[in-house]
Formats: structure tokens, C-alpha cells, sequence
């Protein structure tokens, strides 16, 4: 009798474990595909504990040494916006808002958030003619392309811009560059549209982008972008205590002073004519346009001259002169003819100033940056 009592408890345990497990097995599917029907850059990235829990990041969320920089690089643009301060609730009435676009030279590689062109803007203390606090918000992020700039300036004018600061270089500029950067070739559901609809001279169907697969967008196949967010949390907690978002190196490399007599390439250009048709000079009309009422002052950048050997063929590791030069010109040339808030800042800081690029600087030499930018700066602010 114990023995048929037994086998048929057993009997009932081994079915209700079966019976959960499947029921188990198909919510799992049914969530796991449930998530793939969820749209691109929807509610999972705007989840985040900064703003809340943490305070929001001075910098766009981007690093590859995560356990000494508490940062990592990802492709979420709503996950990276969610950690940003300029999502910590609804714009004051009494703010003027400047936002900052651009490369690693603005992001502040080697640099301190103070000493950034947005943290000495917002230390200066501004405010407009009406009594409105003037106050910088740094979302450049640390690659070259263009059409990145265009793609965070499209997302950024949900958050009520006054002011658009748009820092560039040369190296921003070649076509064939625009789509490959990470960031970019992750999101063509941002970009495809923003080419088409500005009508810019990149190719919508470009190889370069990353498409998903209807198995990526399962949990599934979510994984690295749900584990990528989680980890951005985990190491808001160590930021916020800390303050650390990068490596400050205290031994570098220094940028390149001393060059080849025969190195005189940019790209795959040398010696003679810039090619001003493979350079996306269209996509700063096209943020222009995209910004409408919102004034965009458009800066050439400081970079490196160097006066080592060779210095009359490069200005640095990125630039032999003739190339630069001609990108100059065309630079004040496309600012006069689409009417351009333009101003060209290119040597104003002295070579000893830069770290470990042509493009980065010390804090002198960002403080000397913003010094040369303010008075256009106050003009704009002032209107």
C-alpha cells in the first residue's frame, strides 16, 4: 500500500514538475519574442537609475578600461541619454541652454569635466541680457564622423536647445568615414531616415550599417545591449562616488611633432587638389536646417602645428598642410554661401598644449580655447 501510494505521489510530482516547466518554457518564449515587437530605442533604454537614484553623467557614456574609468561605450542612444544630466527633468524657465556636439576634443579626452569647453562655460557663470543662467551641456562623444554629430543634434532638440555649439575638424569630414563609426553603423533606424530625408551624399543602403534580424530584437538576442545598460548602471554607483569616467593616463604618448619629408597624405588624397565632393560639408547645412530656430555656431577646432622636423609638409599627425589648407578655405567659403554662424579657432592654442592627439588639449589649452570662443559666444548668447 505504501509503495502505490508513493509511486503515485511521485507520479504527481513528476507532472507538476513537467507542467511547470512548460509553462515555464512557453512564457519564456512568449517573452523572449514578446521583446523583439517592442520598437528600436523604446522604454528599455529610458529605463535608468540616474536622474533618480544617481546623478545624471557630464558626459555622453563612452570607455573601453570599465573597471578603472566606470564607463563603457554602447550603442543605445536612449540608455545614453537616460545617464546624461540633460535628463534629469524639464528644462528651467530661467535657463538659457547651450549644448555642445563634437568629437573626443570636446568630450574631453585626458580632461577633467571642469575643464571641458562646457564645464568652463558653465563656471564662467553667463547669463543673457534678460537674466537667463547661461548652461552648457556636454554631448559630444569621442568619434569622428559627421553624421553622428547629426544623429545626436536630431535627439538633442527634444531637450529645448537655446544654443548649438558644433566643434569640427577636417577628420570629421570624408564620405567614406561617416557610417563606420560604431555608434552610427548600430543605429540605422536614426540615420537611414535623417539621410533620405535631409537628402545628404551618403548611401542609405551603405554596407556600413549593422542591421538587426528579428532574432536580435528577442531577449535573446537582446542580451548584450540589456547586459551593456545594466553594466552602465552598476557603474553609475562607483562613478557617483568617485567622479572617475575615464583613464587619466599620467604617462602618455605625445602627439606626433617630427615627420616623414615624403608624408604628405590625408587619407587616401595626397599631394595636390582636396577632393571638396568626398567631404560631407552638406551635413553641417543639413543640421542647420534640422536645428531651424535654434542658432548653430559651427567651430573649426583647435589643432596641433607642430614646428618639429618636417613641420612645413604636416601640421600633425592628421593634416599635411596642403590638405588643410584647402578644407580651410572651404570651410569659410560654405560658411559665407549658407550663411553659417562660423567662427575658425584652428591656432589658437600653442602646440605644447595638446596630450596625446592633434586634437586633444590640456586645461590651459582648453582654457585658452574658451577665452578665444567667448566673445562670439556672448554675442549669440545675447542675440
Amino acid at each position: 500500500m505504501m509503495t502505490e501510494e508513493t509511486n503515485a505521489q511521485e507520479k504527481q510530482i513528476k507532472k507538476f514538475i513537467r507542467n511547470v516547466l512548460i509553462k515555464g518554457m512557453m512564457l519564456f518564449l512568449i517573452l523572449n519574442f514578446t521583446v523583439a515587437l517592442i520598437p528600436a530605442n523604446g522604454i528599455l533604454g529610458r529605463l535608468s537609475l540616474y536622474n533618480l537614484l544617481l546623478p545624471g553623467r557630464e558626459r555622453l557614456p563612452f570607455g573601453e578600461n570599465t573597471e578603472e574609468a566606470y564607463n563603457l561605450s554602447l550603442y543605445d542612444l536612449e540608455a545614453m541619454f537616460a545617464s546624461h544630466e540633460i535628463n534629469a527633468g524639464e528644462k528651467p524657465e530661467d535657463e538659457f541652454r547651450v549644448i555642445l556636439l563634437g568629437d573626443s576634443a570636446t568630450w574631453g579626452t585626458l580632461l577633467e569635466p571642469d575643464d571641458t569647453l562646457s564645464g568652463l562655460i558653465n563656471q564662467d557663470k553667463l547669463s543673457t541680457s534678460d537674466g537667463k543662467t547661461v548652461r552648457a551641456y556636454n554631448l559630444a562623444y569621442p568619434t569622428m564622423s559627421l553624421v553622428k554629430d547629426l544623429m545626436i543634434l536630431e535627439k538633442t532638440l527634444a531637450y529645448e536647445p537655446d544654443l548649438i555649439i558644433w566643434p569640427v575638424t577636417l577628420e570629421s569630414f570624408p564620405i567614406n568615414i561617416q557610417i563606420k563609426t560604431p555608434l552610427v553603423a548600430n543605429n540605422p533606424e536614426r540615420v537611414q531616415p535623417l539621410i533620405e530625408e535631409l537628402d545628404l551624399s551618403l548611401d542609405s543602403d551603405s554596407e556600413d550599417f549593422i542591421h538587426k534580424t528579428f532574432w536580435d530584437l528577442t531577449l535573446i538576442g537582446h542580451r548584450r545591449a540589456i547586459f551593456d545598460a545594466l553594466q552602465l548602471q552598476f557603474y553609475g554607483v562607483m562613478w557617483a562616488a568617485t567622479g572617475i569616467d575615464q583613464t587619466y593616463l599620467k604617462d602618455i604618448t605625445p602627439a606626433q611633432r617630427d615627420f616623414e619629408g615624403d608624408d604628405d597624405g590625408f587619407q587616401e588624397w595626397f599631394s595636390g587638389t582636396l577632393p571638396l565632393d568626398q567631404l560631407s560639408m552638406d551635413i553641417i547645412t543639413a543640421g542647420v536646417e534640422l536645428a531651424g530656430d535654434v542658432p548653430i555656431l559651427v567651430v573649426n577646432e583647435p589643432i596641433l602645428i607642430s614646428e618639429g622636423e618636417n613641420s612645413d609638409v604636416r601640421y600633425n599627425y592628421f593634416y599635411p598642410r596642403w590638405a588643410y589648407d584647402q578644407y580651410q578655405q572651404a570651410m569659410a567659403d560654405n560658411a559665407t554661401d549658407a550663411d553659417w554662424a562660423y567662427i575658425d579657432l584652428w591656432d589658437v592654442v600653442p602646440e605644447a598644449e595638446f596630450t596625446n592627439s592633434a586634437v586633444h588639449v590640456t586645461p590651459e589649452g582648453s582654457q585658452t580655447y574658451y577665452e578665444a570662443l567667448k566673445p562670439t559666444l556672448e554675442c549669440l548668447i545675447d542675440g
